[in-house]
């Protein structure tokens, strides 16, 4: 009778999980998760490769699934005294095909005719900062440099400093996060599982 009235609370409680599970596709503001992450959404702003101003409002999201990982490591980073900062995350569709107007290089622009992986919420573009100075660890390059002294190999007149700040961001994100790397930008990192996402087309508010 114990047996029959387990069984049955499991699958009272099934739908619950799957509501759950299902709820990592959707869409939050990182803060909701992550209080203490820092923002500077470059594309809010004209500090970006287009030098416009692409949304609307200096805010950053991600499916749910993402954000969960993130939180991970953001809860690793803040034992070192550092923390992450986000330079972009969702992205509307329409500015993908603006981006790719204004850069039509797949290597540093996803084609807007396939769809960018912002677009589905499972990108982030990402650095590192020091909790107690608010300051950002030194990195190779700026954010957004179209050139090879982005990718993750790059050595060439590198400081060891840059280099290891480097390492420990690609470290935290692909070990801890479980986050892909993208090998032509030292900022980007992809959810997998969030890859399977529609593709979006809505402006924050």
């Amino acid at each position: 009778m114990r047996t029959l009235y387990r069984i049955l609370l499991l699958f009272s409680l099934l739908p619950a999980v799957a509501a759950a599970q299902s709820a990592d596709d959707e869409l939050v503001r990182i803060k909701e998760l992550i209080p203490d992450i820092v923002l500077d959404v470059k594309y809010a702003t004209t500090d970006n490769f287009t030098h416009q101003k692409l949304y609307t409002i200096g805010d950053a999201m991600l499916a749910r699934g993402a954000v969960r990982q993130l939180q991970l490591v953001q809860d690793s980073l803040r034992k070192m005294g550092l923390g992450l900062k986000i330079y972009d995350g969702y992205r509307p569709r329409a500015i993908q095909f603006l981006m790719w107007e204004i850069v039509p290089d797949p290597t540093y622009v996803a084609d807007p005719n396939t769809g960018s992986n912002h677009n589905r919420g499972a990108a982030v573009d990402l650095s590192l900062v020091d909790r107690a100075t608010g300051k950002e660890l030194a990195m190779p390059t700026p954010f957004d440099w179209f050139g090879p002294e982005a990718g993750h190999g790059w050595l060439l007149g590198l400081s060891a400093e840059q280099v290891a700040n480097r390492t420990l961001l690609k470290t935290m994100m692909e070990h801890v996060g479980g986050f892909a790397s993208y090998d032509s930008e030292w900022w980007h990192y992809t959810h997998n599982p969030s890859l399977a996402n529609p593709l979006l087309d809505f402006q924050m508010n």
